[in-house]
């Protein structure tokens, strides 16, 4: 089993894969000790074509492969894309199109929320995947032929995987439904947010507009830190002292040594001072451009219950379309159907999870369907008086 090491064997191996309508795509790396992931092994399969290209040998320049990506005449085959995706974005500047994720699709089919790749293998062609390399340091070299033949099963047995995933959505018209999960899965922004949005992946453990709004500034200069050195968030300054530093608002390297959560020594150091700049900088906002803290929308009177009926119509509706409840909708898409109705802004009242899910969900609770326990079964039904209103 050969390692593509050279120029030459590249585009070779990708000249075979043009010649296929859809090409499967693995990658291995390492993201431990950096912000950015580290690409240490390709795997490509198609029927009767395989690959395993070496991103770290000496003078190879991957930009054949990401011509390959960009090729709108191949369907790039992943399974749970986002972090390959993510790599290939980074490396190359482009986003795979059209692109296929098994793992979606599979929820799509009925294969239960976030099948894993070997389990969705078993179900569907009964082949058993060894997972003794799975935790592999790609980065060494050279890798042995286990580690190969287990980084080859990753993208050979995608090929049946994604030829029976195909059909069903085509045999049951749901291909449109993978279409919008895969819009969200191609768009530029999941994978290059913006460094002011940093806070969003911290809890909200702030009360007050000046508190919120060094938590929002020192949160963007972590990100930007991290970025640039290239090191995981964490080891730019963990999540536990900016939230400290929001709550205390130390104002000089003296004031941030006495914060418990700051490593001793640490004030004295560039990132120090990079932080305070940031802590000034929210502290000079003016009263009147503080941020907003988020507050949840109050729900309305009945929606508790509300929302207790829709968890049931959920399930009514999930298992007769042979799908997880959470691929139709969230806790989250729950709670707010039941507080604003149609107007409710969430995921599960557009595109066809509204057609599917949302739709039935309004009339529920407008009263135009009705759930009834008969013959041991819960059921939704259109109440006499409903029916009636419809006639006139």
């Amino acid at each position: 089993m050969d390692l593509i090491t050279t120029q030459k064997d590249l585009e070779a191996a990708i000249a075979a894969f043009q010649k296929s309508d859809f090409v499967t795509v693995d990658t291995e790396f390492i993201r431990e000790s950096t912000f950015w992931p580290e690409l240490c092994l390709i795997q490509m399969a198609a029927p009767g074509v395989t690959a395993l290209i070496d991103p770290l040998a000496d003078g190879i320049d991957l930009k054949p492969f990401f011509a390959l990506m960009a090729d709108e005449n191949i369907v790039k085959v992943f399974h749970a894309a986002r972090q390959d995706v993510e790599i290939v974005y980074n490396l190359g500047r482009l986003i795979p199109h059209p692109l296929f994720d098994t793992q979606v699709a599979a929820s799509v089919c009925g294969f239960g929320d976030s099948v894993s790749y070997d389990q969705l293998v078993s179900r569907i062609t009964g082949a058993r995947i060894d997972k003794s390399s799975r935790f592999t340091d790609w980065r060494r070299r050279p890798l042995s032929d286990k580690q190969l033949s287990y980084a080859l099963a990753d993208v050979t047995h995608l090929i049946d995987v994604y030829q029976h995933l195909k059909t069903e959505l085509e045999r049951e018209g749901r291909a449109h439904w993978l279409n919008e999960e895969m819009a969200v899965l191609t768009a530029r922004e999941t994978y290059d947010p913006h460094p002011d949005d940093a806070w969003k992946r911290l809890k909200l453990r702030v009360k007050k507009p000046l508190d919120f709004a060094i938590l929002q500034h020192v949160a963007a200069w972590r990100e930007r830190e991290a970025r640039e050195r290239n090191v995981p968030r964490g080891r730019v300054i963990k999540d536990d002292a900016i939230y400290e530093v929001a709550q205390q608002h130390p104002r000089d390297s003296e004031a941030l040594g006495r914060l418990r959560t700051i490593p001793k020594g640490w004030e004295r150091s560039g990132a120090a001072t990079g932080l305070l700049g940031a802590v000034a900088k929210a502290m000079a906002l003016p009263k009147e451009d503080l941020p907003r803290l988020p507050r949840p929308p109050h729900a309305p009177e009945g929606a508790a219950a509300a929302a207790e009926l829709l968890k049931v119509l959920l399930k009514l509706v999930a298992d007769r379309q042979g799908v997880a409840p959470k691929m139709l909708a969230s806790s989250d898409d729950i709670d707010r159907i039941a507080a604003d109705g149609a107007d409710a802004d969430v995921p599960a009242m557009s595109g066809w999870r509204r057609e599917v899910f949302g739709k039935e969900a309004v009339k529920l609770i407008e009263g135009e369907l009705a759930l009834r326990f008969n013959n041991r079964k819960i059921e939704v039904f259109e109440p006499a008086d409903a029916r009636s209103e419809a006639a006139e």
